[in-house]
């Protein structure tokens, strides 16, 4: 076949042919009596199969090698362009993320694109201070997703806080800090659970409510701290199980005092952290903070635990009663 048939027949025009053959990956076999380039079955076959490895992304150097390199092992050519493949996706989607976040705010022109490509440069600095300059920036220049993002991913307690601040105010953030409640790694977990805490609206506090039940204890507690402080009843087995725990349990018996406000609410608190005190499994020193926590509910209730628990077998359980008692006027 000729040039121009076989360029026909293959899809591969007559020019890149001739590049081919420029190369040495694909010489005609023969040349009719006018000397024009003929190609018998077998080129036509090589052509298709420099085609095929084109089509996976292999040079044309790397195609050489492949073809005419009889001990050619393509293993390790191929563990390199799964490798180049993957960067040039990942780069790709990057890209794209980055598109779609400067159209999410609806630039009226080039200046508002290229402040919104500035915000996003500066949330992925190095610099902590650029990363809080922007997180400050007006709210319109820098898209939620992208807020959510560095706030899931800042370390800095500094610009932690600013982050927050910004999606605070930015609005529309808690259900995509909600996916990072379930991150593999414990640091994203309480990140979001910290940003959420911080959210105003109804839907911050229906997905603090959800995370009362996360089997991260972390994001438990930080959830029923927040929604303790928001006079939320259902945050308080989890500020009980603090208290118990010890993790966080200042905080939680400063909160299940806050939730202590009328005489009902006092007295179910109190039920609980003499139910626990009771419980023949509770540890000494978690018996010691829940006595403790009955400090700061009001009550007969927890009035009438302290003065059961002077006479406790445990001396320092004992003692921490009496001494409240004392402070409350009852002893």
């Amino acid at each position: 076949m000729l040039i121009g048939e076989v360029a026909r027949r293959s899809g591969v025009s007559a020019r890149m042919l001739r590049h081919y053959e420029s190369l040495g990956l694909v010489r005609p076999s023969g040349r009719t009596g006018s000397g024009y380039r003929e190609y018998s079955g077998e080129d036509v076959r090589r052509i298709f199969h420099v085609e095929s490895l084109r089509a996976v992304g292999l040079s044309l150097r790397e195609i050489g090698r492949a073809l005419d390199d009889p001990g050619f092992t393509p293993a390790d050519l191929v563990d390199d362009l799964i490798r180049r493949t993957r960067e040039r996706i990942a780069a790709e989607t990057e890209l794209l993320i980055r598109l779609d976040r400067v159209h999410a705010t609806d630039p009226a022109g080039w200046e508002d694109v290229l402040q919104v490509l500035a915000v996003l440069r500066a949330l992925g600095s190095p610099s902590a201070g650029a990363r809080q300059r922007a997180a400050l920036a007006p709210v319109d220049e820098v898209p939620v997703e992208a807020l959510v993002e560095a706030a899931l991913d800042e370390r800095d307690p500094v610009v932690a806080g600013a982050l927050r601040w910004a999606l605070a105010r930015s609005g529309g953030s808690a259900a995509l800090l909600a996916e990072g409640l379930g991150s593999p790694e414990p640091e994203v977990r309480e990140r979001a659970v910290r940003s959420l805490a911080e959210l105003p609206g109804d839907e911050a506090v229906a997905l603090l409510r959800d995370a009362l039940t996360h089997p991260d204890a972390v994001v438990r507690g930080r959830a029923a701290l927040a929604l303790g402080a928001r006079g939320e009843a259902a945050a308080t087995p989890v500020l009980v199980d603090m208290i118990v725990t010890g993790s966080n349990d200042t905080d939680a018996a400063d909160t299940l005092s806050v939730l202590a406000g009328d005489d009902a609410a006092a007295d179910r608190i109190a039920s609980l952290l003499v139910g626990r005190i009771g419980d023949g499994t509770t540890e000494p020193p978690a018996r010691g903070r829940l006595t403790q926590a009955l400090a700061g509910i009001p009550g007969p209730t927890a009035s009438r635990a302290l003065t059961d628990l002077v006479g406790d077998a445990d001396r320092a359980v004992a003692l921490t009663a009496t001494y409240l008692l004392r402070l409350r006027g009852d002893g």
